[in-house]
């Protein structure tokens, strides 16, 4: 089981799952607050609201269901799945929709333009506290890092990735936008300012993270 599974274990547990549990809620209130803005999304959630589009379902539904085929994409490569792999895939989507459901939509652009602000650093943020928990790489960090270990740099590897799903998802009616571009911008910075700051020891070594996303 251990050529599989990440042993949930180590220093500090208690704190590092709470951590990875508030993390992954503020990361789905951050993709929510960015959905409602109305000014662009992710690459990975353009995707999402372009499947939603076509054939429907909720953005949060499709999180969930594109994580886990993702995670299918990691048994060639052998990658080992961690707790936070498994809650990554499920809570994100689902607190995505939730925060659909309380979140009004903006009715003018300054509202807008505070929720787009206010959801890429929720995102980042969130970032730093579940990356920082150690229990587990989410769906996307997994496949780019089992690519990037094969041949191409972490850097090359996300951004094939996300170019490549952006495009699908505006072809299928996701929102590419000012937000896209700006979270493109503004999100490594972020995170390498949370993650120091959020990074828990365990007490044995871990992989060096280089990217964000989830």
């Amino acid at each position: 089981m251990s050529d599989w599974f990440i042993p949930t274990s180590g220093l500090n547990l208690k704190r590092r799952l709470a951590q990875l549990v508030i993390g992954l809620i503020l990361f789905g209130l951050g993709i929510a607050l960015m959905l409602q803005s109305g000014l662009g999304l992710p690459p990975w959630d353009v995707l999402h609201q372009g499947l939603a589009e076509q054939f429907g379902l909720s953005v949060g539904t499709w999180s969930i269901i594109v994580s886990f085929v993702v995670l299918l994409a990691w048994l060639p490569f052998r990658e080992r799945y961690g707790v936070g792999t498994i809650l990554n895939a499920i809570i994100i989507g689902a607190i995505i929709d939730l925060g659909a459901l309380v979140i009004p939509e903006g009715t003018a652009m300054v509202w807008d333009i505070v929720m787009l602000i206010a959801g890429i650093v929720i995102i980042g943020l969130a970032s730093g506290m579940y990356i920082g928990a150690n229990l587990g790489p989410g769906p996307r960090d997994g496949l780019m890092t089992a690519i990037a270990r094969r041949g191409p740099s972490i850097r090359a590897t996300r951004w094939g990735i996300e170019i490549t799903v952006l495009i699908v998802g505006v072809l299928l009616g996701g929102t590419f936008g000012v937000g896209t571009i700006a979270f493109a911008l503004f999100i490594g910075p972020i995170v390498q300012f949370f993650l120091p700051r959020w990074t828990i020891d365990t007490g044995r070594p871990e992989d060096a993270w280089d990217h964000p996303a989830r």
